[in-house]
């Protein structure tokens, strides 16, 4: 394997090569080319979100990450269909991503989440059609950081050009690196193979329906940060129940343990470097192969942005209660949905029988 194919390994590819490393010399090796690929990952990244934010005004920054997350994510993940089509959905989901977060900000609650169903339904119907790729958490992610991070007049017509933009760049990369893979479904496929039967289809249900309504219930609840409970919600829904329950304990463990290490970060680092302890929280990120370590370095970034509005004790409250809200209803959502599905699958095969 040569420099360059180690660098594009993800992190759980790294660490098995250092576990894997016979000789001293040779761990070494792998560990400094895992260094090099973390600090070159955060650099562009850096780089990246803040040239959109010259360009866009600061409180675009947001559109930097969505844009950055889409351009790292699809450059290798595909969507299982026709590349043509599968260029044109991408479109399609920055149009989505752009319009609909910013309508349902001026609607009532109730009806920001039958618009918020109504736009996650074509977002995971036909972007996340494969659940173990993880897609949802690109597309419906960035859904919900711009949903959270809204703009208006001005800054919302920046963010119109900067989507566009971003779009455009996702669109030329993803054809670019998959135009020549040839694929045996198309976008008529997907809609035949909708089946409410699958364990597939009802992990997609569970998504559109449960995030919009933990939004819906945390906004009428007026709790700030909504979106915090809908990231946690969107990211413990899997096909699996096992994996759900696995997800929502690390999640809970992982988020307390992070607010607790960025507390103590707070009070022993002097204020003029409090913002980089969400950079620290990115590295941190980077040496992460596991959804609880992961949890926990999420945390740093997002208590970094929030602590200058709300405070510390403000911050790390709603942190906390917007998390184990949005994972602990998403489970029983799940479970009461699972549970409805199979009573009706039974009552199905009783009449049948009849």
């Amino acid at each position: 394997m040569t420099f360059y194919q180690e660098l594009q390994l993800n992190q759980a590819g790294s660490k098995n090569l250092l576990k894997k490393s016979e000789t001293l010399k040779e761990r070494l090796y792998h560990m400094w080319v895992y260094l090099v690929k973390i600090a070159v990952t955060m650099a562009f990244c850096f780089f990246f979100v803040s040239i959109f934010s010259i360009l866009f005004g600061n409180e675009n920054s947001i559109v930097g990450v969505v844009v950055l997350l889409c351009l790292m994510v699809f450059r290798n993940a595909d969507l299982g269909i026709h590349t043509g089509q599968s260029t044109m959905l991408l479109a399609l989901f920055f149009v989505i991503m752009t319009v609909c977060p910013h309508l349902a900000n001026q609607f009532s609650p109730v009806l920001g989440m039958l618009l918020n169903i109504a736009a996650l339904a074509v977002l995971i119907l036909f972007g996340c059609h494969n659940p173990f790729m993880f897609n949802q958490s690109t597309l419906v992610l960035g859904y919900l950081l711009l949903y959270g991070y809204d703009v208006t007049g001005k800054s919302y017509q920046m963010r119109l050009v900067g989507m566009a933009l971003g779009a455009a760049l996702t669109c030329f990369v993803f054809y670019r690196n998959h135009k020549n893979r040839t694929y045996k479904s198309n976008l008529k496929d997907l809609i035949q193979e909708f089946d409410i039967t699958s364990s597939r289809t009802k992990w997609q249900i569970c998504q559109i329906l449960c995030v919009p309504i933990v939004l819906c219930i945390a906004e009428l609840c007026n709790m700030p940060r909504a979106m915090w409970a809908g990231i946690a919600a969107m990211s413990v829904i899997l096909p699996s129940m096992e994996d759900m329950h696995y997800r929502v304990r690390k999640r809970i463990v992982g988020n307390i343990a992070g607010v607790i290490c960025f507390t103590v970060l707070y009070f022993l680092l002097p204020s003029s470097i409090y913002a980089y302890i969400g950079i620290l929280g990115g590295i941190g990120v980077g040496f992460s192969a596991q959804y609880g370590w992961q949890a926990v370095f999420n945390t740093f970034g997002a208590l970094a942005i929030a602590a200058e509005t709300y405070g510390l004790q403000g911050a790390v409250s709603l942190r906390v209660i917007q998390n184990v809200f949005g994972v602990v209803f998403a489970l029983a959502f799940c479970v009461i949905f699972y549970w409805f599905m199979s009573k009706k699958k039974e009552s199905d095969v009783t009449v049948h029988a009849e």
